[in-house]
């Protein structure tokens, strides 16, 4: 674990005095929880609250949304950074007690930001901007861009661009961004290789753009020191929003009345001839009896009661299967030879639970038609937002020179602070470039930053406003 950040390397106590007994009364927090407490106020943060999570712009308050769920994946991977610190301090004898509380507060910091860069309409909202770019690049071969260059926007993906709103977009006061600590941002790296190795190794993930890859190379240089190898760490945060994200999404799609749920019951849990009942039959038993006590006296609501308990119980047995794994392939995954393999699904038999939930994400919520037509009203508005801002903004020359023509008022539109950002010079003492300095590459990446950024409310506003349907 690495707790240096990328402005400080070598951070000093407060004052360069000697330190006295009075210091914790000055701030006794880990620099791990130091990055919690950093990003909990920030807007990045509080945006995800009106990005979906499976279903977009929902009135009901119940259904989870993007921050709501950030928040249950953060519990869960706490809880697993709480049990491994445990066993590296008291029983492995592998970490002092001066380490205590870091492990917890890496793997809850990075559960709460894991979503971050996500961009509007949930994952479909990637496809949309991967899609609208191959597109493009198919029209417009003359952009002078790389082979490496385009595979940033081709391949555009939410995880790298939760590292560049931490380490760039989120501005505070320079252009380290949030100023993370290595090892948070570590944890974070689920693919740790730019756009250009996902070419070589042909794959479609990547963990940093171009544009990143300095500061993307630099994270793994101070923390694991192994090129393409996860941070150990971080297959328990893939883990914690796997088991958060399947069971909290079937308990909305019940509560939204599209998940049969009595029928799911009987037929794939409660059945003594189905997989589930057989490898957990006491277990079951016991939901049984909950169930039906429930459905006898006519709880309100009853079904969401079975869900929810049965969901608590799933949760809490794919927890405890995971860290069996983690100990029994512990070697091979300090060794970094775990490869891209998932906890979750390397477990006896709580990959049962997984798969069970996954299908009825996939059967019943995914074709569901008020998912499928948000997510067509999603296409039309970030594929719109595309066109309008690259193909009649930023790639004309002399919008700046003609505010009163449409290019110029659309740069006005755009986040000054975005602008900001890209604007500042590399060097801290040198002069901060122009917009016209930018490269082709940095203006598509600017608006791709700028309406990734957007909640959906704000991206169906800004769509309905310059297509003239409402008024400002």
């Amino acid at each position: 674990m690495n707790e240096t950040r990328p402005k400080y390397k070598n951070r000093l106590p407060y004052n360069n005095h000697e330190v006295d007994v009075n210091q914790d009364l000055y701030d006794h927090r880990n620099e791990f929880e130091k990055d919690y407490d950093r990003i909990m106020s920030s807007s990045s943060l509080r945006r995800l609250q009106d990005k979906a999570q499976v279903f977009p712009l929902q009135a009901n308050d119940f259904i989870r949304t993007r921050l709501t769920h950030s928040i249950e994946v953060s519990a869960i991977a706490r809880s697993f950074g709480v049990w491994l610190e445990r066993r590296l301090i008291e029983k492995n004898k592998e970490l002092g007690k001066e380490h205590y509380g870091k492990l917890p507060a890496m793997l809850a910091t990075a559960g709460l930001v894991h979503d971050i860069g996500n961009p509007p309409f949930g994952h479909y909202g990637e496809d949309i901007i991967k899609n609208w770019f191959k597109s493009y690049f198919k029209k417009n071969k003359n952009l002078n861009l790389t082979a490496e260059q385009e595979n940033d926007f081709k391949n555009f993906d939410g995880n790298a661009q939760g590292i560049r709103v931490l380490t760039s977009l989120q501005f505070l006061n320079d252009r380290f961004g949030i100023n993370f600590t290595y090892g948070t941002l570590s944890v974070l790296l689920k693919y740790p290789w730019s756009s250009s190795e996902c070419i070589e190794k042909d794959k479609e993930k990547f963990g940093f753009f171009q544009k990143d890859k300095l500061i993307g190379k630099e994270i793994i240089s101070q923390t694991t020191g192994l090129e393409s190898t996860r941070n150990p760490l971080t297959y328990f945060l893939e883990a914690a929003d796997d088991i958060a994200y399947y069971g909290s999404d079937v308990e909305d799609g019940v509560k939204k009345e599209i998940i049969p749920w009595e029928h799911v019951f009987e037929t794939k849990i409660k059945a003594k001839n189905s997989n589930i009942y057989k490898a957990y039959k006491e277990d079951i038993d016991k939901l049984i009896e909950k169930h039906d006590r429930a459905k006898a006296n006519k709880f309100p609501d009853y079904l969401l009661t079975s869900v929810q308990n049965f969901k608590v119980w799933a949760q809490g047995q794919m927890i405890r299967e995971v860290k069996e794994v983690f100990l029994n392939n512990y070697i091979d995954i300090m060794n970094g030879k775990f490869g891209e393999r998932e906890l979750l699904k390397e477990t006896k038999n709580a990959h049962l639970l997984y798969e069970l939930l996954n299908s009825l994400l996939k059967d019943y919520c995914f074709g569901d038609k008020e998912v499928i037509s948000l997510e067509l009203v999603g296409d039309s508005v970030l594929s719109d937002l595309l066109n309008t801002f690259i193909d009649e903004c930023v790639l004309y020359e002399d919008f700046k020179e003609k505010p009163r023509y449409k290019t110029g008022k659309l740069y006005r539109l755009i986040s000054e602070n975005f602008i900001y950002v890209h604007l500042l010079n590399e060097d801290p003492k040198g002069k901060n470039r122009t917009f016209e300095e930018l490269t082709t590459y940095e203006r598509l990446l600017l608006i791709t930053d700028f309406i990734s950024g957007m909640t959906d409310s704000y991206a169906l506003d800004l769509h309905q406003k310059l297509k003239g349907v409402k008024m400002p």
